[in-house]
């Protein structure tokens, strides 16, 4: 029998919690709706950030991308060094610097200052996310209770996702740009207070030597390949994607050598070598590729295309957010009854069901396709993700779980990244090669409109009414031809997704 099942099966009899462990998921909550909202917000404040600060085209990327690129290549030491110092203790730690250093954010004075504190943020960041994972799985000891708190946890990560846009335009239109940071420092505050009081400290009671050389490969390993994906998505130079890919492949094949050297390893890679471990990892990573690649464009077409606002926008995604927060939660007493492979195979061909409703009928009036699209998508990662989690923490002892943590969360996030990138390239390719651009616009304005719809836009509003409104006709056709595309890929790779969890999550003698 596999370590998976054992585990499992050990913690099927333990002692159930009371009111207070409850709260302390309660508490634990208000971490992962913060770090899953900033995932969203920044991207409705840089027009505003742009207007007010005036960066280049590059540092704009920066200052998006340098959250990602730091977060990624420590989530994985950051939970090992939770598993060692304690859980709670690294989650406060990273909470108090999380704030301290919003506010340092809020009020940056220039692109630079910016930058460094979004790096200096996704520093504290990796230490605020495998922690809360980690103390749910110690925590909660019996089956069925730590299936529910995940579901929480799920739900509330994908709540987070949503619900960035509609706080990013609330915020944005009663206050200045530096308030999508200040939301730390309101959402943290009580973490700080209640979590001292509420959640237990947990460790891993034999963790072993400290390991710098494993911190570093993990570094090394990760970040420089979130940051070739995102350069190839922006369109960079060639050798600015080869060259860190092959770094972080390179390391990352050192990084698993020294693993399996070490008696007590900072993360032990054999967990890989069970299916029912690296496929729910896997379902993560896809599940959460093609929930933001949805989320990519679905925000430009209800707001550039049909001509909602943000918060109008961020409302007509309220139905599926519901929706996915209900379908996680009920699921915990479906598996009951339903093996969890099953419910998995049939939430992730769901989901699928929601990039075919795109592909369908997607058009430069369509609202209603897009919130059912989305209310389809949604409810099928639900689901698919609540039972992954659970079964990549439970297939690991309780003393192990930072790491076990780490690596769903870097799945979280290599998936979001890869999900913009990936899909968000192929929507744009589709855009410039369907682009018509009327006759007489200059070429540097041609080009602006060929980068990006939002550039279409401002294009348009320096022309003549005419071919504006041909400019903008073609951007908005253009745009939803690419929508169409990308659905199609998404669908295909939902069932891709859905074969995975076939091949990998079904139990084994």
């Amino acid at each position: 029998m596999s370590t998976t099942f054992i585990h499992r099966e050990q913690t099927t009899n333990a002692p159930s919690v009371g009111a207070r462990g409850w709260i302390a998921l309660a508490v634990l909550m208000l971490p992962v709706l913060l770090v899953s909202v900033d995932n969203t917000v920044l991207a409705f404040a840089l027009p505003s950030i742009s207007s007010s600060m005036g960066p280049t085209g590059a540092q704009q990327l920066w200052i998006v991308d340098i959250y990602p690129l730091v977060l990624a290549g420590l989530l994985v030491s950051m939970g090992s060094m939770g598993d060692r110092f304690g859980r709670r203790r690294l989650l406060l730690i990273g909470a108090t610097g999380f704030a301290a250093v919003s506010v340092l954010a809020a009020y940056a004075p220039t692109p630079e200052a910016l930058i460094a504190a979004r790096a200096v943020l996704g520093f504290f960041g990796a230490m605020i996310m495998p922690p809360t994972l980690s103390l749910i799985r110690n925590i909660f000891l019996d089956a069925n209770q730590r299936r529910l708190a995940i579901a929480v946890w799920a739900a509330c990560f994908a709540a987070g996702g949503a619900l960035g846009p509609i706080v990013g335009g609330f915020l944005l239109e009663h206050f200045w740009w530096g308030s999508v940071f200040l939301l730390a420092v309101v959402v943290l505050i009580p973490l700080l207070i209640l979590a001292p009081i509420f959640v237990p400290e947990s460790k891993d009671p034999n963790p072993g030597p400290v390991d710098p050389t494993s911190i570093l490969l993990s570094l090394v390993a990760l970040a420089p390949i979130v940051y070739a994906v995102k350069n190839l998505a922006h369109g960079g130079p060639l050798g600015q994607t080869v060259i860190p890919a092959v770094v972080g492949v390179v390391a990352s094949i050192l990084f698993v050598r020294r693993q399996l050297q070490r008696d007590i390893p900072m993360l032990d890679v054999r967990l890989f070598r069970l299916p029912t471990f690296s496929g729910a990892v896997a379902v993560n990573l896809l599940s959460v590729f093609s929930l933001v690649g949805f989320l990519f464009f679905t925000s430009q077409h209800l707001q550039l295309v049909v001509g909602l606002s943000p918060m109008q926008a961020g409302v007509a995604l309220l139905p599926g957010l519901a929706l996915t927060v209900a379908v996680g939660l009920a699921v915990v007493p479906l598996v009951r009854h339903v093996k969890p492979w099953i419910v998995v195979v049939i939430a992730l061909s769901m989901s699928s069901l929601g990039y075919l409703t795109v592909l369908a009928f997607v058009s430069p009036t369509s609202t209603t396709a897009i919130v059912v699209a989305f209310a389809l998508l949604g409810a099928g990662i639900g689901a698919a993700e609540t039972i992954s989690n659970d079964m990549i923490v439970s297939s690991v002892a309780p003393e192990k779980a930072g790491a076990a943590s780490a690596v769903s969360e870097t799945a979280y996030e290599l998936g979001a990244v890869l999900g913009t990138a990936v899909l968000g390239s192929i929507l744009m390719a589709a855009y410039r090669a369907h682009l018509t651009v009327p006759a007489g616009v200059d070429d540097a304005a041609a080009s602006l409109a060929a980068e990006t719809l939002g550039g279409a836009h401002h294009v348009a509003t320096g022309l003549p009414a005419a071919e504006g409104s041909a400019l903008l006709d073609s951007a908005h056709a253009a745009f939803d031809t690419g929508v169409v595309f990308t659905s199609g890929i998404g669908a295909v790779l939902m069932v891709v997704s859905a074969g995975v969890a076939y091949a990998t999550l079904r139990p084994r003698a």
